[in-house]
């Protein structure tokens, strides 16, 4: 496990605002390791013991669907979660997925 690769995910996961979702491949791409989404979902399933807590629920696959809810507690928890925080979601999917997307390349200042 690489732990600082997965550090690093969480630190952007934490930035993604109430509301917002992200991509696995955006996460990659602002840390430099476009191809790497895959890294970003396998740092997702570990995302439950680091602290502080990162909301693993706003990041899903770059269609919109809520690939990682079989790893939430129960799987439904991650659209609940995303519905409370006003996201619609339907068949497993983000609804205007385009308008609520989070791309971190554009939102925060890496450097």
């Amino acid at each position: 496990m690489d732990t600082n690769f997965y550090e690093q995910v969480y630190e952007i996961a934490r930035l993604i605002p109430k509301g917002r979702v992200t991509s696995y491949g955006a996460i990659a791409k602002s840390l430099g390791a476009t191809k790497s989404s895959r890294m970003v979902g396998h740092a997702m399933l570990y995302a439950g013991t680091a602290h502080p807590r990162v909301p693993a629920h706003r990041v899903v696959n770059s269609s919109g669907l809520l690939t990682g809810k079989f790893h939430f507690k129960p799987p439904e928890l991650m659209e609940e979660l995303l519905k409370q925080e006003g996201v619609e979601v339907k068949n497993d999917k983000v609804v205007n997925f385009k308008k609520v997307f989070w791309n971190p390349m554009e939102e925060i200042n890496l450097d």
